[in-house]
């Protein structure tokens, strides 16, 4: 294959990644929103059960007539679970924070989340981080502040919830970049959706409520088919193009969601909360710029 063609079959492949990562993201935001909707009639754990329940069986009855039983094979079961643990904590935290929040708000302080993984390399992993890292990390804490508005008039103890979410999945995200580099990632969301459904099945009989509405059904159907298609097309954008080119594009969530807010609740972001969401997204996409200037300025060399 000649050098341009390589050049445009690379280029044609980092388009379809990015287009994966806008559905993706749509997708996510729609789980929040119908999450959001669903939660105001149904107990959370309850919830929270059905939406893994639903991904591991889905994700099994596709992956496994594919793959077969070899696709169960990890050198790091630890780690895999640890890592399901850590998503299904994450996926509580945001379901009680979507109960007392508006959509749009929560998702632009959970989009804190790569900066949140920077402040985390530097503190725990002692990895270097340079000085316009932290400005970017320090604007993105102020984009959160402003969303929150600590002793305002609308601040609550519950609006920290996401800041909590935040930790986790900044945990989360760490383990699962070390955990890519060995494991399959068919394998790593498989396990995901099987711990979070085995360890929110044990508080399962004591919250479960019959249902009698069939819209709370399909609501609930909706909220499972959400997360297992956007979390499948987000592996499958990271397979097509590098991270540093698609997390950008994961900040059009924070669109989505203020368009999910606006068309099923009428609420719209007032203008201080517009300029933190704002903050937050500039901030989170020079991040991903600047990993991009700092990979090619890496020597060759060391990049052997």
């Amino acid at each position: 294959m000649t050098v341009p063609a390589r050049a445009a079959r690379g280029a044609r492949s980092e388009l379809l990644g990015i287009g994966l990562v806008l559905v993706a993201a749509a997708c996510f935001s729609t789980l929040d929103t119908t999450t959001k909707l669903v939660s105001a009639s149904v107990p959370l754990l309850m919830a929270l059960w059905f939406r893994y329940a639903f991904q591991a069986l889905a994700t099994t009855a596709v992956v496994l007539p594919w793959r077969g039983l070899a696709v169960l094979r990890t050198r790091h079961l630890p780690f895999q679970c640890l890592r399901g643990a850590l998503l299904l904590v994450s996926s509580l935290l945001a379901f009680a924070s979507l109960r007392v929040m508006p959509v749009g708000e929560f998702t632009a302080i959970v989009m804190m989340g790569p900066l949140a993984v920077t402040l985390l390399a530097a503190t725990v992993l002692k990895e270097h981080v340079s000085g316009l890292r932290w400005t970017l990390v320090a604007g993105g804490f102020a984009g959160t502040l402003v969303i929150i508005r600590p002793g305002g008039e609308s601040f609550s103890w519950a609006t920290l919830l996401p800041l909590g979410l935040v930790a986790s999945n900044a945990w989360f995200q760490v383990l699962t970049s070390k955990l890519a580099r060995t494991e399959d990632p068919v394998t790593m969301h498989l396990y995901t959706g099987w711990v979070g459904t085995l360890v929110a099945s044990v508080t399962l009989p004591m919250v479960w409520t019959p249902l009698q509405d069939p819209w709370l059904w399909a609501g609930l159907c909706f909220m499972g088919l959400m997360g297992t298609v956007g979390h499948f097309l987000l592996i499958l954008a990271f397979r097509n193009a590098p991270a540093a080119t698609l997390t950008p594009y994961l900040y059009s969530q924070i669109a989505f969601s203020m368009l999910g807010g606006w068309l099923v609740f009428s609420h719209m972001p007032d203008h201080w909360s517009q300029l933190g969401m704002g903050l937050i997204a500039l901030c989170g996409a020079g991040g991903a710029w600047l990993t991009v200037r700092e990979a090619r300025n890496v020597p060759r060399t060391a990049q052997v």
